[in-house]
């Protein structure tokens, strides 16, 4: 890399906020702060583990629109230091994310975020629903390192095989009224011959 585009890297600017709120509730907030702490405290004693949350992390150097923020976050091989952004090409992925889901925010907890976890090497992503709108309130993740895509958990293995078996069923329940309804136009049919042979007509040559 040439000493210009060293220059044009450093000074690209990287916000410290996306002008979003921190949570969408107080309880989402509250859940939040006590979860990072939660965390501190648990690796308290461990030098090179960084515990964080809600702050802005950016995936492509000299790039400052591509940015994700996780509600909490744990880094291994890292100082314990405060950070006003976080840069991953400067420093590892995060072994852990975890996101408090809303309303407003399961589409892309479960769509556009998994997969951006999943390309940075996020190994477990859980998503958490507070509100208990979801049939499993928390979901867990882990990355298979060989295609970069997270396993299915249980749940969402169980889901899939109830959506299979209503589909089955659908399919099967639309066989039967197809099957019904061909019963009801050869019966139709068949009355219309006789019909025509009590008339004196041959069917056949009609």
């Amino acid at each position: 890399m040439s000493a210009r585009q060293k220059d044009l890297l450093r000074q690209v600017e990287y916000p410290e906020s996306d002008g979003h709120p921190m949570g969408e509730t107080d309880t989402h907030r509250q859940l939040m702060v006590d979860l990072i702490e939660a965390l501190k405290t648990y690796f308290t004693a461990e030098i090179d583990v960084y515990v964080s949350g809600n702050l802005m992390c950016y995936y492509v150097e000299g790039d400052g629109s591509k940015s994700i923020s996780p509600d909490v976050f744990v880094v291994r091989g890292v100082a314990k230091h405060e950070r006003r952004v976080y840069k991953f090409w400067e420093e590892p992925a995060p072994i852990v994310v975890l996101e408090i889901s809303s309303r407003k925010t399961r589409k892309e907890d479960f769509g556009k975020k998994k997969d951006l976890y999943a390309w940075l090497g996020v190994r477990e992503y859980f998503v958490f629903d507070p509100e208990a709108k979801l049939r499993a309130p928390l979901r867990a993740f882990r990355l298979h390192l060989r295609t970069q895509e997270y396993l299915p958990t249980p749940t969402e293995n169980y889901l899939r095989a109830e959506q299979e078996a209503a589909r089955a069923q659908r399919e099967a329940v639309r066989a039967q009224q197809e099957s019904a309804h061909a019963d009801q136009e050869s019966a139709r049919a068949d009355r219309l011959a006789t019909k025509l042979r009590e008339l004196g007509l041959d069917p056949d040559q009609l």
